[in-house]
């Protein structure tokens, strides 16, 4: 149980609903900021500004899943108000308040060392990522059922990466019937991709493995898919590249050339904000319990 924290939850989207369900049915008092178009009946949570509020007593704070932009301001799906993180805010905080939040960047890495604050990368972490591999899978097949002609069962399917990503959106192409190919570096994770039945492809090989390929599935953060790479592609490739910004793909050069190429960030939000939003949850519980020292 978190009954004794004091938890500010500095905007965000649908998934932060499910993180404040959470918190609030562990007992934790929860302060929502950025949340004006929305009400709560639940005694522990408490809608408020940042100017009224008592920061001295706060535990946590929950950041949305990008965090802050580099002026510190958070996205606040549920407020048309500007939702802005601040030094004076941080350093009013208790010693041991923790700043939880899905990435970071200068500004919220600086700001937590500078006030010397703890701050939690989630989506950092091993266990958030694998389970935010699934929606994330899920979304890349919606996309590719709505942006194809064909179907999937049978395509001709590539998948760039064998990491977390990478691993489950291979196995759910292949659940569905397409013909999987996955690109890889390491020798161990070419073994790994032959011994789950799918083919395995030296990633140095991918420009002259290309151009048979219905659906290409990009999960690495790196510029694979290069002008070289599209100009062996067919027109009719879809590209949906799934890596962090600002992706893997030459998206300028794909549109030149007619081929349509998707930035598909975000898609657990998008896709499965419920079952996000709970995997978040529940490892922010997990963390919070974990460190009992946090706990008064």
């Amino acid at each position: 149980m978190l009954t004794k924290l004091n938890i500010l939850i500095m905007g965000g989207d649908a998934r932060n609903l499910e993180i404040i369900t959470r918190l609030s049915s562990e007992g934790a008092k929860v302060f929502l900021v950025g949340f004006d178009q929305l009400s709560f009946s639940e005694p522990t949570i408490v809608q408020t500004r940042l100017d009224e509020m008592d920061l001295h007593s706060i535990d946590a704070i929950i950041l949305p899943v990008a965090g802050t932009d580099l002026s510190g301001e958070v996205e606040a799906t549920y407020s048309e108000k500007p939702v802005i993180l601040s030094e004076k805010l941080v350093a009013q905080t208790k010693e041991h308040c923790i700043i939880y939040t899905g990435t970071s960047n200068t500004f919220l890495d600086n700001l937590a060392h500078s006030n010397n604050r703890k701050l939690v990368k989630l989506f950092a972490r091993d266990d958030i990522a694998v389970y935010n591999s699934i929606p994330t899978a899920e979304g890349a097949l919606k996309l590719a059922i709505e942006q194809t002609d064909v179907t999937v069962h049978g395509a001709d399917v590539m998948v760039l990466g064998f990491g977390r990503v990478g691993k489950t959106v291979a196995r759910l192409f292949d659940a569905v019937g397409a013909t999987v190919t996955v690109g890889a570096r390491k020798a161990a994770d070419i073994a790994r991709i032959t011994e789950m039945g799918l083919e395995a492809m030296q990633l140095s090989d991918l420009e002259k493995n290309i151009s048979s390929i219905d659906i290409c599935i990009n999960t690495i953060p790196y510029p694979i898919v290069d002008s070289k790479v599209i100009t062996e592609m067919r027109q009719t490739t879809l590209i949906i590249d799934l890596a962090s910004s600002p992706g893997g793909t030459d998206f300028g050069f794909a549109e030149k050339r007619g081929v349509k190429a998707l930035h598909a960030l975000g898609l657990p939000g998008k896709t499965a904000p419920k079952t996000a939003g709970r995997i978040i949850g529940e490892v922010i519980v997990e963390l919070m319990v974990e460190n009992r020292k946090f706990i008064n």
